[in-house]
């Protein structure tokens, strides 16, 4: 990757924290009025990279999955990058520093020796062992080289094949272009993850016959989860980690909500908690 894309990449992702922050207090203070209770309990919540805080538990690992399909949550979230072997394994960035004392690159690494040094990150395989089939699986694909192609699609495939692509796993990314490398599942697969051009890769998804659209919850006007319900297509809207957040996209019919603390909004969905923020 080039040095300057990869500085204004990490701008651009810092800025986007302050945005998802800013919107996340406004959101947590704004009067919402509580949806019908058929609302709540037709949620989808999806807990994004498990329930974790990145100290006792860290995301994208077995126990933050645990943790959120113990507690009922519908979907789970998580990305999907590949080891120098070309094993897909459930981690978000491209190296280990941010989550651990030690760096390595992921790409670079044989799973042998990531599993030696980071037993905490599972392969795909393992995850799919685990919930698939029981708990919705949406899978990150994150934008790195690519080769082998014809090795990566079959490790792939073949970690999915007792599941049915659309009902049991759809697969998200800011880069739509990436699903080409996936054209052996269908259309219906794939959900575009809008980062701020969200009337693009709507007309986008429209196009080509995804199963829908994602971004954030202030991206996704009800004219967009209008448009896409008209053609029968689903619109997933993150994070909604508040009461009045959830509320609020429970109201507009929003299919699929993603959110940071899941098992949180899950309660709040079936009633076993009232007191929550």
């Amino acid at each position: 990757m080039n040095p300057k894309r990869h500085s204004t990449t990490g701008v651009a992702e810092r800025l986007e924290k302050i945005f998802h922050w800013l919107a996340g207090a406004i959101c947590r203070r704004w009067p919402r009025p509580a949806p019908p209770g058929a609302l709540l309990e037709r949620c989808r919540i999806v807990s994004h990279r498990g329930e974790q805080d990145n100290r006792g538990r860290l995301e994208n690992t077995l126990a933050a999955f645990d943790a959120a399909a113990e507690a009922g949550v519908w979907g789970l979230e998580m990305d999907i990058r590949w080891t120098a072997d070309r094993i897909p394994v459930v981690f978000h960035d491209p190296d280990t520093h941010r989550l651990y004392p030690s760096k390595i690159t992921l790409a670079s690494t044989p799973l042998d020796q990531l599993k030696d040094r980071f037993p905490l990150i599972p392969t795909l395989s393992e995850v799919v062992e685990r919930f698939g089939g029981k708990r919705h699986l949406m899978l990150e694909i994150k934008a790195e080289p690519w080769s082998d192609s014809s090795v990566r699609a079959r490790r792939f495939k073949r970690a999915l094949s007792n599941l049915v692509p659309g009902k049991d796993f759809h697969l998200m990314g800011l880069h739509p272009e990436l699903f080409d490398r996936f054209d052996f599942f269908p259309a219906r697969t794939f959900v575009p993850i809008a980062r701020v051009r969200m009337d693009r890769f709507s007309r986008l998804a429209a196009a080509r016959g995804y199963a829908g659209v994602s971004g954030h919850y202030l991206l996704a006007g009800s004219s967009v989860v209008d448009r896409h319900h008209r053609i029968g297509q689903k619109v997933g809207t993150g994070f909604a980690d508040s009461r009045r957040c959830l509320y609020r996209e429970a109201a507009r019919g929003v299919d699929w909500i993603f959110s940071n603390r899941a098992v949180d909004m899950q309660a709040i969905c079936t009633g076993k908690n009232t007191d929550l923020f």
